[in-house]
Order: structure tokens, then C-alpha cells, then sequence
């Protein structure tokens, strides 16, 4: 039996100009009102990522990566940005293994060991549209929404008091020393019960980069003094650290999807893993099976897929991971011989947890951008750099303390990474822009939403809202079940039980499987979606 979700419960964003989806109504706000003053997709997605960074502070921020698919129609041109910082200079594998063991903790100082690359991020796409679009919108004016909210305070929104008290070992009385030190002043969940809530450092900081560019936060006065509260609650990273950073253009992986392309990043990132999942899933009809048959193929596919995310993924300026054969059509159609539609063997993969959010945006002249920034964990490292307000990211956690492993731990090294903004494309154009947060989660909630707008042809609002699922490990949970929401109802979890999965049935509307956002392009049009799940709204004007 399938679910009813041909229809959904929320009304879908219709407009012509231009649309912004994000986790937050807020950064979407910010988005579209850049839009309409003049910007295009990429001016909208910049002014929602800097005022996202302030008003979802347990998600993301200025101390975390970001990662960009970025479509130019005048160019017929999709281009990729990786904006995810390199480890400190002086880490290494050693000296962690000796002062940590197995695996490197994932709160305080220590976890802090790789660049905050969000900031660069912001700037490459800013200088991309001024330069190359000829925007007119400017570096200030992206910071308007942001310095404003932190400034003056906004409503906390239901998905930050919810994560603020379930965060494991962030605000409990054995919490590190320098996370009650830090955080806990600005972000305990004592504070959530006033509102405004208003985060002045931050405030300063976001102008402080709004006047001084891209160089006030890696190389300037704001820079020395993040780098001196970084040292101060034991991390490894200086001055020189962040002037050696750079933002990189990247090419997108692309893989044939039903007459249409699917486009992700290289790695470092996990968009391989979103790309071979469809590649394996080509060769079922998905629109004529029930949902139980559904699901499992998807999860029988991420299995395969994250077995060579597992084995390969690292940085791939220090190791080499070969995409090409993972991604080899040949090579996908032997693995997919593999799946059965009746049982579940088991599968082992390794965690890869994470805090995320998502936003996208498209504009009347065929613009568009998917955009993923993230903190990994929620709150990061759980510590502030200073007087900063700037949380710093624990993106270093994720290296391996394996000596053998390709993602192992060494100086100036990107980490494999969770992050993926994708596109289908047909015909070359975007038809749709995706994105969602939940580190092991991001590539089966894409897969999810591809599925069920090409194959099951269903709009962006209701493939965001239709249910979804999790296998596997996040948010440093042990368990290997598939968490499955309970609108899908006990006929379908009792199938999949069957076959051999082990199906957790979670709450109908869950953060575990991720907040989604979708923009459909259309020759009459944009279509939004966005996640009832999350706080935010597919606006349009």
C-alpha cells in the first residue's frame, strides 16, 4: 500500500521573478527581498546564508563550511564551490592518536582543528556575481537581514529550542569547561525563554565583515582575534591558517537520471554517494511499486553506495578516490544485480553525522543555486572564539585517527564531508534545485525527493512533505535500523520487517530525516517547496 502523498498538506510557492527556500522563514525573507531590490539567485542565496548563520545559530554560522552548485544561465554553465576549510598546519595524526586514542573527541577546542571556510564561501559567490553577472547588488547590502536579527534579537524558533535541549554533552554539568565557559552565556537553554533573543558579538562581527570584505575575517584585525580565542580553548589553529585559506571552483559530478541529469560535488563531499543511489535505482520502476518496495530498494541502494563512500572518500588533492569507477555505469549495473525486492542483507557503513541546513534559489532568468552550510555537529565544537560570537565548527572530527584509512588526519587536509547541494538538469537547465540537512541522511533524502518528482511525478511541496526515512547512524546515534516516520503506517514498517530491515518507527513529522527545500523550474515559472519539518518557507515574488 502507498502513502497519500499526491497531495500536499501545505500550499506550494508559485512565482515568476524569483524564489528562496530555506529552513528558516526569516533567511528566506532576507533572500527574497534581495531579489527584489535587483539581485539574482546567487545575490539571494548569499543574503539567506548570512542571515541563516544568525537566526539557526544551532545549525550553522560564520565559523562553519559551506558548499555550492551554482547554475549561470546566460552562460549555460553549472559551476561548483567548495568552501570547507583545511586542518591547522600543526595537527598531526600522532600527536591525536596519543592524546585521544581511536577518535578525536567531538566537543571543545580540540575538535576545532579545521578552517572555518563559510565566510570565503560568501565572498567567491559574491565576486562571481558582481564580476561575471554584473550584479548590482552589494557586499554590504547582503548583511543588512543578518546584522539586523543579531543586533536587534528574534523569535528562537521551534527547531532551535527543540535541538537546544536534546543536545547530548553540550549543556550538561559535565560539559567541557570551555563549552560552559563559551557557549552556554549566549546559547543555554536558560537564555531561549526571553525573546528577543539577540546576539551582539555576532552583530559586530557580521559588520566588521560587511565593511572589511572577505580579508577582515582570514587576514585582518577580526581574523588575529579569532584566531587568539581558537588558541585560548585549545585549538590548533592560527593566524596563518586562516590567511592560507581559499574557497575553490570545483567541477560537478553528473550522472544520467531518466532522461535528465542528476549534479552534485566531487569530493571531499558525499555526492557520489547521492549520484550512484540514482544510478542504481535506474533500473527499477519506482512509479509502480508499493511503498514497502519503495523504501527498501532505496535502502538497499545506499548501502551499496556508502560502502565506497566508506572505503574511498577523503580529500582528493591528498589522496587519490576514484569517482569514475564508482560512478561507472557499467560498474553500477554489476552492483545492482546485488538487490533483491524480498530481503535485507545486512550492511556495516561508518557514521557520518551532522547539522546542516539547506537553501536554494532561482530567478526568472533561469539562475540557480543550491547551497548547504553547516556547524556538523549541532553548535559545532560547542565553543565561542572570544568576543567574537563566532561558534567553531567541529568539521574535524569527522577525520579517521586510522593510519590506513584515506580520510586519516594530517596538516592542511580538507575531511571527507557530509555536505551535498545538487540539481537535476534536462536538457542541460536546471528543472530542479534540492537540497536538505542530515549528514548520513543527505544522499536518501535527495534520493527521496528525486524519486518521487521525476518518477512519481509528484510537485516540489508535496515530495518535501511526502514521508521519509533514515538508515542508518546520525546525530551520534549507534543504531543500524531504518528509522521510518509513521505516516507511512504499520503495514508498510511491518513489510519492511520482513524483508529483514529493522524498522524503528519514529514520530510523523521528524528532524531525524532532514529539512528539505526544492525549487522546480518551469518554462511557466517557479514552484517552491519547503519542509514543514523545519521553520522556514518557500517564498516568491
Amino acid at each position: 500500500m502507498m502513502a497519500d502523498v499526491t497531495a500536499s498538506r501545505w500550499p506550494e510557492a508559485r512565482a515568476r521573478h524569483g524564489m528562496v527556500a530555506t529552513p528558516h522563514t526569516l533567511a528566506s525573507e532576507a533572500g527574497v527581498a534581495i531579489l527584489a531590490a535587483g539581485g539574482n539567485a546567487i545575490d539571494a542565496a548569499i543574503a539567506a546564508a548570512t542571515t541563516i548563520a544568525v537566526v539557526y545559530p544551532h545549525m550553522n554560522g560564520m565559523g562553519g563550511d559551506n558548499v555550492w552548485l551554482i547554475y549561470d544561465a546566460e552562460r549555460a554553465e553549472l559551476r561548483g564551490l567548495n568552501a570547507t576549510g583545511r586542518s591547522a598546519a600543526s595537527v598531526t595524526l600522532d600527536d591525536y592518536r596519543a592524546r585521544h586514542g581511536g577518535t578525536i573527541p567531538v566537543r571543545g577546542g580540540v575538535a576545532a582543528l579545521t578552517v572555518p571556510g563559510a565566510v570565503s564561501g560568501w565572498w567567491q559567490a559574491h565576486r562571481y556575481s558582481r564580476d561575471r553577472m554584473a550584479s548590482p547588488v552589494t557586499w554590504r547590502a547582503l548583511f543588512d537581514d543578518a546584522i539586523r536579527h543579531a543586533r536587534v534579537g528574534f523569535p528562537v524558533s521551534a527547531a532551535q529550542r527543540r535541538m537546544t535541549a536534546t543536545a547530548p554533552a553540550i549543556f550538561e554539568t559535565n560539559a567541557d569547561a570551555d563549552v560552559r565557559r563559551t557557549l552556554w552565556p549566549i546559547y543555554h537553554p536558560d537564555r531561549l525563554t526571553t525573546s528577543p533573543f539577540v546576539q551582539a558579538d555576532l552583530a559586530t562581527t557580521l559588520a566588521a565583515v560587511a565593511a572589511g570584505g572577505v580579508d577582515e575575517f582570514y587576514r585582518g584585525a577580526l581574523g588575529r582575534r579569532l584566531a587568539a580565542a581558537a588558541a585560548a580553548v585549545g585549538s590548533p589553529l592560527t593566524i596563518a591558517d586562516l590567511e592560507s585559506h581559499t574557497a575553490d571552483w570545483v567541477t560537478p559530478l553528473r550522472i544520467l537520471y531518466r532522461g535528465g541529469e542528476a549534479a552534485s560535488l566531487p569530493p571531499p563531499t558525499q555526492g557520489m554517494s547521492a549520484l550512484a543511489i540514482l544510478g542504481l535505482l535506474e533500473g527499477f520502476d519506482l512509479d509502480s511499486l508499493d511503498d514497502a518496495t519503495y523504501v527498501h530498494l532505496v535502502v538497499e541502494a545506499t548501502k551499496l553506495a556508502f560502502e565506497d563512500r566508506d572505503r574511498y572518500l577523503a580529500d582528493p588533492t591528498v589522496v587519490p578516490v576514484p569517482v569514475e569507477t564508482c560512478l561507472d555505469p557499467a560498474r553500477l549495473l554489476s552492483r545492482r544485480a546485488a538487490i533483491s525486492t524480498r530481503a535485507a542483507p545486512p550492511a556495516e557503513s561508518a557514521p557520518a553525522p551532522g547539522d546542516t541546513v539547506a537553501i536554494v534559489t532561482a530567478d526568472a532568468r533561469g539562475n540557480a543555486v543550491s547551497v548547504i552550510q553547516s556547524l556538523y555537529h549541532e553548535f559545532g565544537a560547542g565553543v565561542v572564539a572570544g568576543d567574537t560570537g563566532v561558534i567553531l565548527q567541529n568539521r574535524g572530527a569527522f577525520f579517521s585517527l586510522d593510519p590506513a584509512h584515506p580520510n586519516c588526519l594530517a596538516p592542511r587536509k580538507r575531511t571527507a564531508h557530509t555536505l551535498i547541494p545538487s540539481m537535476y538538469l534536462v536538457e542541460g537547465r536546471p528543472r530542479f534545485v534540492y537540497g536538505t540537512m542530515g549528514g548520513e541522511g543527505q544522499p536518501q533524502t535527495q534520493a527521496a525527493l528525486v524519486t518521487r518528482l521525476v518518477d512519481r511525478s509528484l510537485g516540489p511541496q508535496a515530495a518535501v512533505e511526502a514521508p521519509r526515512w533514515l538508515y542508518g547512524r546520525t546525530w551520534g546515534e549507534a543504531s543500524r535500523s531504518l528509522r521510518l516516520e509513521a505516516r507511512f503506517g504499520a503495514e508498510t514498517a511491518a513489510q519492511l520487517r520482513a524483508r529483514g530491515h529493522d524498522v524503528v518507527v519514529i514520530e510523523e513529522w521528524s528532524d531525524l530525516v532532514g529539512h528539505a527545500h526544492v525549487i522546480q523550474l518551469d518554462g511557466d515559472g517557479l514552484r517552491g517547496g519547503s519542509d514543514p519539518r523545519a521553520d522556514g518557507a518557500a517564498l516568491g515574488c
